[in-house]
């Protein structure tokens, strides 16, 4: 098995803004309260941290404030993907040079590179750096798959170490799994497929969830490794109605309200993206009371 970064539950930090500008005094409360309540891991710098409406100076930023608050008590895993090759090796080497545990790096998006290309984009950049590579398949977002068979090749290289799976599609999952076997950790990128993925071999999940309960996320996969399957199954039924709602508008909208409406003071997501709807802050609002 290669380096494995984490086992269980790394939240996908979600970023807080105040008067367009990053609150670093929140976001720093906020680490203290994930590291307190028993988190594997944090994920900066991601689609829930809004890291596309973010410079490349906030991005460090942000990096910096993150890797010294945690202080080496949890890994660091940082979001560093492009559809610019260049950008993400640049991004990649910075996250590196500051002391990340690993990185995300997410399919390059609108190019529609060939499979092929793919293969060739996650090379230059495993080969720019040192740390673990955690592929990120999300192509609801990207408009791009990685197949099961890239994910073989992929496998091949030292420091791609695994992959977030957010397609949703078990079966291509599944395939994944059989394919690669430990040398590809399978993460799950669906707060709703955590149980799923974990019983085809999968080592955790990157949640979006775990931002506002993160004893609940734990309590999916602490159960199952456990060995306790009923209580997991139990506890990733109980988290589908918050789940459901977080994933109603596009993330990370509805959990940038939720955090608010728990007193954390996240502000409003950066446009293009705008605050949710009252009807869902009445939703979430009522789940999380």
């Amino acid at each position: 098995m290669k380096n494995k970064l984490f086992t269980g539950v790394a939240t996908a930090l979600a970023t807080p803004f105040i008067d367009e500008k990053i609150n670093f005094k929140v976001f720093e409360e906020f680490i203290e309260l994930q590291i307190n309540s028993g988190i594997n891991a944090l994920v900066v710098c991601g689609t829930t941290g809004e890291a596309s409406t973010m410079s490349q100076n906030e991005k460090i930023d942000l990096i910096k404030c993150a890797i010294s608050v945690t202080n080496k008590r949890v890994p660091i895993i940082v979001g560093t993907g492009s559809n610019n090759t260049l950008s993400a090796i640049e991004m990649s080497k910075i996250a590196e040079k500051l002391g990340a545990n690993g990185l995300l790096v997410v399919t390059p998006y609108y190019n529609k590179t060939t499979q092929n290309g793919l293969i060739e984009h996650y090379k230059s950049i495993s080969n720019s750096v040192s740390i673990p590579i955690i592929l990120y398949n999300v192509p609801s977002r990207t408009g791009m798959n990685i197949s099961p068979e890239t994910c073989l090749e992929l496998s091949k290289i030292e420091n791609i170490v695994g992959i977030k799976e957010a397609s949703g599609n078990i079966s291509q999952i599944t395939r994944i799994a059989s394919l690669c076997g430990d040398n590809l950790l399978i993460y799950s990128g669906n707060d709703d497929q955590i149980l799923p993925i974990l019983s085809l071999g999968g080592q955790g999940v990157i949640s979006v969830l775990s931002n506002i309960n993160p004893s609940l996320t734990l309590d999916i996969t602490n159960s199952f490794f456990d060995g306790d399957l009923a209580n997991s199954l139990k506890y990733q039924l109980k988290a589908l109605p918050i789940i459901n709602a977080l994933f109603e508008e596009t993330n990370p909208i509805p959990v940038k309200e939720a955090l608010n409406l728990l007193g954390f003071n996240f502000g409003e997501p950066r446009l293009p993206l705008i605050k949710c709807s009252d009807n869902l802050r009445n939703k979430l609002k009522a789940l999380i009371k």
